[in-house]
């Protein structure tokens, strides 16, 4: 009995000294180094989100007619550019891990990449242990639907909400919450008849959410990680401009998205929760520029929108409207 409890006090302590934050040192320098991995991984999927959740917004400058309602079903498909699906890590950028047992570099998977070969060779109290690179999608696309209801207002002002709640795609787990306001500019210049040039003011704040699962990676007596969520509140504010010729329309709009994006990992372990406060520092804010161009086809109740996001990644939009 008495060794058992010599054996468990040490295992406590070691778990209250984790919950608190104070890690063995060789411990520290193991997250920060899964920490430096885990940044390049997951980035690209962070400056996703920006054309992810502000795509298909609204497709005309013109607004709905007042309490007019527009019911749209979307399909979003993400292109992913090759130099966004890997990423290189350098040794001296790590202080417990090597790379494939002491290479200098090695260009490993971002979440958009796929399987790699490289492995992570370390050491936590005198046990040696190694893994692979985190594992992406694999995807030089990804596609998901979102629902959409927009309500026309008074003062030529048009509201939206989209919503999805959590959906499985490829490997990775997709919801998206949003509301945008659309008010147009063209009623206060001389020339405002349906066919004419018309021009609006957008914005938009998006929810998005993203969780990436990749082969678990494990410490032993410290981690194992088997998921990362990327999550995402977007701010999105443009200029659109649209012109009518009978029953075709095109359009086109410049702005500016600003995300906030936290991290997180899923797993279990005595160091997770440590872990996760140390992602926390990730967390970080970023904007971008960003241009669409589309247009839509109108029928008696309905109309087919198209819409192409161009930026660091290029986002194709595709939506069904029917007109209440």
């Amino acid at each position: 009995m008495k060794n058992s409890k010599l054996f468990v006090l040490p295992a406590f302590l070691f778990f209250v000294s984790t919950m608190f934050g104070q890690l063995p040192q060789e411990g520290q320098d193991i997250v920060n180094d899964l920490l430096h991995i885990a940044d390049g991984f997951a980035t690209p999927a962070s400056e996703s989100t920006a054309y992810q959740g502000t795509a298909g917004w609204f497709t005309s400058a013109r607004a709905l007619d007042e309490w007019k309602v527009d019911v749209s079903i979307h399909g979003n498909g993400l292109f992913v550019p090759s130099s966004k699906k890997e990423f290189t890590i350098n040794r001296t950028a790590l202080t417990n891990l090597k790379i494939n047992d002491g290479v200098n570099s090695a260009v490993i998977p971002t979440a958009f990449g796929g399987k790699s070969e490289v492995m992570f060779n370390g050491s936590f109290q005198g046990n040696e242990f190694s893994f692979e690179a985190f594992q992406g999608v694999d995807k030089g696309a990804l596609i998901y639907p979102f629902a959409q209801v927009s309500v026309g207002l008074p003062f030529n002002t048009e509201v939206g909400v989209r919503f999805l709640p959590e959906l499985e795609v490829d490997g990775s787990n997709f919801s998206t919450y949003g509301i945008g306001l659309k008010h147009n500019f063209s009623q206060y210049f001389r020339f405002n008849d349906e066919e004419d040039l018309q021009l609006a003011g957008i914005i938009s704040y998006n929810i998005f959410d993203v969780k990436y699962e990749f082969e678990q990676i494990s410490v032993p007596d410290l981690v194992n990680l088997n998921l990362i969520d990327v999550s995402a509140g977007v701010w999105m504010a443009e200029v659109m401009a649209s012109k009518k010729y009978e029953n075709f329309e095109i359009f086109g709009a410049l702005g500016v998205a600003q995300s906030d994006f936290e991290y997180e990992f899923g797993g279990t372990g005595v160091a997770l929760p440590f872990v996760n406060s140390q992602l926390a520092t990730l967390n970080d804010k970023q904007a971008q520029f960003k241009g669409d161009i589309g247009f839509n086809l109108y029928f008696n109740k309905f109309k087919i929108s198209t819409m192409a996001t161009a930026g660091k990644f290029v986002n194709v939009n595709i939506g069904l409207h029917f007109i209440l």
